[in-house]
């Protein structure tokens, strides 16, 4: 039991130790580039189910569908701190409507704030579809 505890945390040091350090200018990165987690399925499909409440629910939205996903990556991160203890993860990515029309798509994964703080809640702007200008037109606030 002893050696087998030992070992386990030999491993644990030598993880460490290779992990990358974080610098200040660190805490809030701006990045480009593909993303497993903002192209993960869970978060497309929350979109899509979202996104078709939203045009069904809407007032003169057109009557499409989110059929794919593709190119999404993270724009920006924003790790948990103390003056914000929310970790976001800020993605952009292309969506293809059903009626053939690709539109940028940008959004936000807020860790620990899904339904009564149990997961992890997501916000969208497609472009064009913020009618009410909820994310400050063109998708500004999510960019």
């Amino acid at each position: 039991m002893l050696r087998s505890t030992g070992l386990a945390a030999a491993a644990f040091v030598a993880a460490l130790a290779t992990a990358p350090t974080a610098h200040a200018a660190d805490i809030i990165g701006i990045y480009d580039g593909t993303d497993t987690i903002c192209g993960h399925k869970n978060v497309r499909t929350t979109i899509q189910k979202r996104f078709r409440y939203q045009v069904t629910h809407v007032p003169n939205l057109p009557d499409v569908e989110i059929v794919d996903f593709y190119g999404a990556g993270l724009t920006r991160y924003q790790p948990a701190a103390a003056d914000s203890p929310i970790e976001r993860r800020y993605c952009r990515a292309t969506a293809r409507l059903s009626d053939g029309r690709d539109r940028n798509i940008w959004y936000v994964i807020e860790y620990g704030q899904g339904f009564a703080s149990i997961g992890d809640n997501v916000e969208f702007c497609l472009s064009g579809f913020d009618r009410w200008k909820v994310y400050n037109g063109s998708c500004r606030v999510l960019r």
